[in-house]
This record gives structure tokens, sequence and C-alpha cells, in this order.
């Protein structure tokens, strides 16, 4: 057998729409040719006759949220605290994530089938688990692929695929899931879906359910996966290290499959 490394994040870009326009993330490249002056700054009487092909570096100046791109978010950013259901405590920042959570057997929920908009129940949840045969173990880190992963690259990309509700994040985190994620934008439903049901119900408990559910058992969430089609069920790897960013509520990561093909 040989193994296989599948990558699920996608590119910090300027050409790709997968944030709201007020959150896009800027990159600004600056060529071989445009950077002479730079190194010249550090050697002075140096020019570009001086250097091979009359070239500096390349190099990127970024502008950046904490959770554009693929990026992981932490308790902190759910609610100021956790563990409502025991001892509240204040809520971990993303630096503060134990490095166990970020390396563990992953598991598939296929929710490809659900409408742009739904919010996912345990019951969902737990018929997946069966329909896959799988048991969820302490640690095990929970990936949902919605219809959201094949709209990436869509204008529309955000208004797609469901959501994990309250009951559904509490199902996964009382049996000892510590990281979830998801293809979609968000891991609730798409805030335009949710908007509706606001404006007909004015329910408060609709907003951001799922990601509340932190306050009541501390968990950490992967957004914007993608290639989640190409893993199986289980039987996979999951390597998703956050850059550590000191008291951020999140931090972005390259999230990696590792398993055997």
């Amino acid at each position: 057998m040989a193994r296989k490394l599948v990558d699920l994040s996608i590119p910090i870009t300027n050409d790709i729409v997968s944030d709201p326009e007020v959150m896009r993330p800027q990159v600004t490249y600056s060529r071989h040719k445009e950077t002479v002056g730079q190194i010249a700054s550090f050697f002075p009487g140096l020019t570009a006759e001086d250097l091979p092909d009359g070239e500096g570096w390349a190099v990127e100046q970024v502008r950046l949220s904490t959770h554009n791109g693929t990026h992981m978010d932490a308790p902190w950013h759910f609610h100021s605290t956790t563990d409502q259901a025991g001892t509240s405590r204040a809520a971990p920042t993303i630096d503060e994530g134990p490095l166990e959570y970020f390396l563990q057997p992953g598991v598939k929920l296929d929710f490809r089938h659900f409408e742009d908009g739904y919010v996912a129940t345990a019951a969902d949840v737990e018929a997946e688990l069966n329909r896959i045969g799988h048991e969820l173990q302490p640690l095990d880190i929970v990936l949902v692929n919605t219809a959201a992963g094949a709209a990436y690259g869509d204008p529309n990309y955000i208004h797609k695929g469901c959501g994990m509700g309250e009951e559904a994040t509490l199902y996964l985190t009382e049996r000892g899931v510590k990281v979830v994620g998801t293809d979609a934008w968000s891991w609730d439903a798409p805030f335009s879906h949710t908007a509706k049901k606001w404006a007909e119900t004015h329910d408060p408990k609709i907003i951001w359910e799922g990601h509340k559910a932190g306050r009541l058992r501390e968990y950490y969430q992967i957004e914007k996966l993608t290639n989640l089609e190409a893993l199986p069920a289980d039987g996979f790897t999951l390597s998703c290290f956050p850059v550590k960013i000191a008291g951020a509520s999140a931090g972005w990561i390259r999230a990696v499959a590792i398993f055997d093909s």
C-alpha cells in the first residue's frame, strides 16, 4: 500500500470569492525586478547590475482576517466562556489549543444531499454514522461534506451548503469530539438562509447556534475545507495544526488527510 496525502485547504487568493466582500483577503505581489531596491537598502551601493539577472526577491504583503482561507476557530471565537454545562471558565484562544487535538483519526459525514440552509440535527449525524458503520471515539475529527464543497469558486459559495445546529454539535462533543470541520463558509447554516427564518420567527436561538454550542462544551472548528469528496468515510488521519497567533479567535491551517490507498 502507498501512503496518500490529500490537500483539504483552499488558497489565500484575490481571484476566488470565498468570503463576503467586506471580509475578503488582499494579496499584493512584488516580483523579482521590482525589489532590487529592497535588497539594496541593506547593502549601500548595490545595483541591479550586481545581482544575477538583475533580480531581487519575490515577496508578498497579505491583508488577512484570521477567518480567511481554510482556518480553525477557537472556542474564544464563539463566546468568552465555555463548559457552562459544568464549571464555566474562560474560553481558550487558538494558541492555547492542545496539540494532540490536531492530529487524529478523521471521520467524514456526507451531507451533500441536504438543501442549502438546512440545519442538521443529532438524528442526522447518528443516521450517517450508522450508514458508514462508524462508532465515534474520543478525539475523532469529524468533517462534514456539504453542497458548498462543489460550489467553491462560485460567487454564491457563501450561501451554499447545510449547517450544523446546536443539537448536532453537542451530539459530537458529548462523545469526546474536540475538532470538527466543514467545506462550507460556516459551521452554521449560511446567514442568508438563517436571516429569512429570523425575519419570520425572531427566535434568537437560531442565530449562530452551532457556534454557540461552544458555550456549553469546548470544541475547535475548521471552516472552508475543500476536496472532502476525495476522502473515504473513515480510516484516514487528519493533520490540522493552526498557526499560533497570541490571544486570537482563529488561526489558518493547512489541512491534510493521510491514508493508505
